[in-house]
């Protein structure tokens, strides 16, 4: 069955790129290249999967905001 997954995708200072899956708590990699990112992407949250199977609460991803305030 085909499970589709929420990815935050985010650029490090250091310039590489970085993911988080949203659904699966700790699921993230990062790499060089947008493509090399979607596949170590696919990769982790097979991995994940295997290991710790489907988180028991369910989460539906509503939006990304970005909030400015002053530090």
């Amino acid at each position: 069955m085909a499970r589709t997954f929420t990815v935050i995708i985010e650029q490090g200072e250091d310039g590489y790129l970085i993911s988080d899956v949203v659904e699966l708590p700790g699921c993230h990699t990062q790499a060089k290249t947008y493509d090399e990112l979607l596949s170590r992407t696919k990769e982790a949250i097979e991995l994940y999967l295997e290991v710790k199977g489907l988180p028991s609460e369910k989460t539906k991803f509503l939006s990304l905001q970005q909030i400015e305030v002053e530090a």
